[in-house]
C-alpha cells in the first residue's frame, strides 16, 4: 500500500511519507449526539478546525441524498505533515482525549482513522463528502460545486460546507428549517406587520426577519428564499458575520440581508420573525430581549434546546411574554415556536 494512502493508528509513521505539501487527515465516526463533544477535542490539535458528514442514504439513483440519523457521522481535522512525531503525538492525545469521553456515557465513538493526502489534491478531497442535501419538503442545500436539478417548489440554498457553521447537518438546523417551512406554508413570511416592512425583492408588506446567532446565515437566507423581505443577521463571531454575507450574495439575497457583529437587543426591531438557534442556557438568558424584538403576534423559532433542559426555555419564554405554541423534536433535540403575546 502507498504510504500516502493510509497510516494506522498506534503503528510508527514512517518519516519519508511526510514532507512540505502533506497532510494527516484524522477522521471519527461518532453518534450524531457525540459529534459536537468530538469535534471540539479534534480541534485542540488540528488548527484549521473539523468538518462533519452526517450519516445519509442515497437517493435519486444515487445523485442525492437525505440525512440519516440512525447513521453515525463523521468528523475529520487535518493536521500539517511537517513533523512526524508532532502528528504521533498529537493522534495519541486526541485517542486519549477521546476515550475519555466514554466515560461520560456518550453513544457510540469510533477509533481515530487516519490518511495522509498530498496538498494539490487537497482542495477537491474533502468536497466528496457533502452530497447534495434535501432539508424537510421543500429546502435542499446543494453545496456550490456540486449540480442540482430542482423539482418544482424546490427552494434551493447554495451553500459551502466549509464556511463557519450552520451547514444544515445538525438536528438544530433542520428542526429550525422545518419550521421555517411550516410558517412559509402559513403565510408569515410572506405579509409583514412590523413598521417599515418593505419587502424589497419580495412581496409587498413581506416580514422582516432577524437572525440571532447566524452562523454561515443559512437560517436567514431559508427565509428570504421562503419569501421574508428585509433580513438581519447578527453573530458574536466575526467569522460568522464574514460567512454570512458571503452566502448571502452567493443565494442572491444579499440586498436584502444586512449582517453585523453583534447580539440582542439588535436596536433595529421590531420583527415579525425572530430566529434563534443557540443553546438552552442563552435562550433562557435572552428570553426577554427575544421578547422585545418581536411585533405583537410576531413569532419566535427557537432551537438548540437539548431535550432535558425544554421545560427551562418554556419557563423563562412564559415568564418573559412569549407563548409556546408548537414544538418540533428530533433525536434528542427540541425547536420552539412561541408567539408574543
Amino acid at each position: 500500500m502507498d504510504k500516502l494512502d493510509s497510516v494506522l493508528p498506534g503503528s510508527p509513521v514512517e518519516p519519508e511519507a511526510f514532507g512540505p505539501g502533506v497532510w494527516v487527515e484524522l477522521s471519527v465516526a461518532a453518534d450524531i449526539e457525540a459529534v459536537e463533544a468530538v469535534s471540539e477535542i479534534l480541534t485542540r490539535f488540528a488548527p484549521g478546525g473539523t468538518s462533519v458528514e452526517p450519516g445519509f442514504g442515497l437517493v435519486d439513483e444515487g445523485l442525492g441524498a437525505v440525512i440519516d440519523a440512525t447513521k453515525p457521522a463523521i468528523v475529520r481535522a487535518y493536521l500539517p505533515g511537517r513533523d512526524p512525531a508532532a502528528v504521533e503525538a498529537a493522534i495519541a492525545d486526541a485517542s486519549a482525549a477521546l476515550g475519555h469521553l466514554q466515560a461520560f456515557g456518550l453513544r457510540p465513538i469510533a477509533d481515530i482513522q487516519t490518511r495522509l493526502v498530498r496538498e494539490d489534491d487537497w482542495a477537491e478531497a474533502w468536497k466528496s463528502h457533502f452530497p447534495v442535501l434535501r432539508i424537510g419538503r421543500r429546502l435542499v442545500i446543494r453545496p456550490t460545486w456540486r449540480e442540482h436539478a430542482a423539482l418544482p417548489g424546490d427552494v434551493v440554498l447554495s451553500l459551502d460546507p466549509g464556511m463557519a457553521f450552520g451547514t444544515g447537518l445538525h438536528p438544530t438546523t433542520r428542526l429550525c428549517m422545518a419550521a421555517l417551512e411550516a410558517i412559509a406554508d402559513e403565510g408569515v413570511l410572506a405579509r409583514g406587520m412590523a413598521a417599515g416592512s418593505t419587502g424589497a425583492g419580495a412581496g409587498a408588506g413581506a416580514a422582516r426577519v432577524i437572525d440571532v446567532g447566524c452562523g454561515s446565515g443559512i437560517l436567514a437566507i431559508a427565509a428570504g428564499l421562503l419569501g421574508a423581505g428585509e433580513l438581519l443577521g447578527v453573530d458574536t463571531d466575526p467569522i460568522a458575520v464574514e460567512s454570512t454575507a458571503a452566502n448571502a450574495a452567493l443565494n442572491d439575497v444579499g440586498g436584502r440581508l444586512r449582517v453585523r457583529q453583534g447580539s440582542v437587543p439588535s436596536g433595529e426591531g421590531p420583527f415579525d420573525v425572530v430566529l434563534a438557534n443557540l443553546i438552552a442556557s442563552l435562550l433562557v438568558t435572552l428570553a426577554v430581549p427575544l421578547h422585545d424584538e418581536l411585533v405583537p403576534d410576531g413569532r419566535i423559532i427557537a432551537s438548540g434546546i437539548f431535550r432535558d433542559r425544554e421545560g427551562d426555555v418554556r419557563t423563562a419564554f412564559e415568564a418573559a411574554g412569549l407563548i409556546v405554541t408548537r414544538r418540533w423534536a428530533e433525536e434528542d433535540w427540541v425547536a420552539l415556536e412561541a408567539i408574543r403575546a
